[in-house]
């Protein structure tokens, strides 16, 4: 646990009481100060309860009287499309808003560290996709170097719930636009933008909010290295007010749609090879074809990205690579359930955008497509551009009549994944790939992203078995 600094004897807000809003109370708790708790769930606020919590309605008039600051879990809109009436409340009292990504930063760093040879560090990881990917492929080379690492954040443990820090440690954070919009500190010391696509939008206000909301990791706290993705305008404009110049290698350019020139420091891949450039001379080189974890451009970019934050810590290229080589791959993103009869089964139920599916849809061949859900805003037109491999489409939902009809390819509508897992399978010839990338959330007919992906394999394995 990582004790909460700067509120010992004052009286702290938590609003949220899920895995970051507990961990958020006791880690306050911890430092000295004095939670007061409030969820809309009565069973949450009796699990908090249980712990010792005090539980005060903050929607009640002069909850913040005496409210040093108020602590948002993530998934609590504070802004857009409306402040959620805890928050409104708080602001009108004139009370601070924070997350615990913000709490975190002010209170990692220990008296401790001055006697550590090497001072613990922090790689902070954002962008639209790729960055669960790209934050535990980068804990994954760091574990195989042998250095003490921390993966927490959107992925692995809350931050507040790590230990502290030892002699050389890397904690791995990865960081979703919800988290980077609120905190009021953001000090990582290597920062990473995977690529930029529409999603949110309702949270951020649009586009300009989603972009804004990102940056701020970069902007805040001025990381020691900023490596970013530059095939997206949003990137290279980045990377542009971040550098001093075309020399200045604090930035670190990533790329997986074109080589990359110039005197600074640059990691791009092309036709499946990794290669790394600085100051004009070519300084590392890794095939990626090979590497079954990481299926396909999209993922490349996300080994783009780990190479160069590892590589800022002084990784040599011949330890990533061979760390790449032994990399798992994570659930519910390119993961290969099963390979029977010619046929290979992949699921990428984290593909809950357009952006996303395009690139899953890019990594195969001979795709029978299981996709559908809950559309997002703006529509899933742009995944005709990508349908070239695509054999047939297998339609889930509630809406999956609709969903159909705006696809350009032969389509089946399902509904259901287990109609649509036997469907594709029934069809399926060696040589085939089976792909879930539903391009849509999850929530009308499952909790999350991951029951759904849990589905698929389910299904498809009792088929294989039978």
């Amino acid at each position: 646990m990582i004790p909460v600094k700067g509120f010992s004897g004052q009286k702290v807000a938590v609003l949220g009481l899920g895995r970051s809003g507990l961990a958020t109370a006791r880690a306050l708790r911890a430092g000295g100060a004095e939670p007061v708790c409030w969820d809309d769930n009565p069973a949450t606020r009796e699990t908090a309860e249980e712990e010792g919590f005090t539980c005060t309605d903050l929607r009640k008039h002069g909850a913040f009287d005496d409210i040093a600051s108020l602590i948002v879990s993530p998934g609590i809109p504070h802004l857009y499309p409306e402040p959620n009436p805890v928050v409104a409340a708080a602001l009108e009292a004139g009370v601070p808003v924070d997350n615990d990504i913000g709490l975190f930063f002010r209170s990692f760093a220990g008296p401790e560290w001055h006697n550590y040879d090497t001072p613990p560090r922090v790689i902070a990881v954002t962008g639209s996709n790729g960055k669960s990917t790209t934050a535990a492929l980068i804990h994954h080379i760091l574990t195989e170097a042998g250095r003490e690492g921390q993966l927490a954040g959107n992925i692995g443990r809350g931050v507040l719930d790590i230990d502290p820090g030892g002699d050389g440690s890397v904690v791995v954070l990865e960081l979703s636009s919800y988290q980077t919009e609120l905190a009021r500190a953001l000090t990582p010391d290597v920062a990473v933008f995977t690529n930029l696509s529409p999603d949110h939008l309702d949270r951020h206000g649009g586009m300009g909010g989603y972009f804004a909301a990102k940056r701020r990791l970069f902007a805040e706290g001025g990381p020691d290295r900023a490596i970013i993705s530059v095939d997206e305008t949003e990137g290279a404009f980045l990377a542009g007010q971040l550098a001093e110049g075309p020399a200045d290698d604090r930035v670190i350019r990533v790329s997986v749609a074109r080589k990359l020139t110039g005197p600074g420091w640059q990691v791009f891949a092309r036709k499946g090879f990794l290669s790394e450039y600085r100051k004009g001379r070519q300084a590392g080189s890794i095939d990626l074809r090979a590497i079954k974890g990481l299926p396909g451009a999209h993922n490349h970019q996300n080994a783009c990205a780990a190479y160069a934050a590892c590589r800022s810590l002084g990784l040599a290229p011949r330890v990533i690579e061979d760390a790449l080589h032994s990399y798992p791959g994570l659930p519910h993103r390119s993961q290969i359930i099963a390979e029977a009869d010619g046929v290979t089964y992949v699921n990428d139920s984290k593909a809950t955008n357009v952006d996303s599916a395009l690139k899953a849809l890019m990594a195969f061949k001979k795709i029978r497509w299981i996709c559908g859900g809950l559309e997002k805003e703006g529509g899933i037109s742009a995944l005709n551009t990508a349908t070239g491999e695509v054999i047939k489409a297998y339609v889930i939902g509630r809406e999956a009549a609709g969903f159909a009809m705006q696809l350009e390819t032969d389509t089946q509508v399902c509904t259901t994944m287990s109609e649509a897992v036997e469907q594709a399978m029934a069809d399926a010839r060696p040589g085939e790939t089976v792909l879930l990338a539903p391009a849509a959330a999850s929530f009308d007919q499952y909790d999350n992203f991951e029951q759904r992906g849990e589905d698929f394999a389910t299904q498809v394995r009792l088929r294989l078995t039978e």
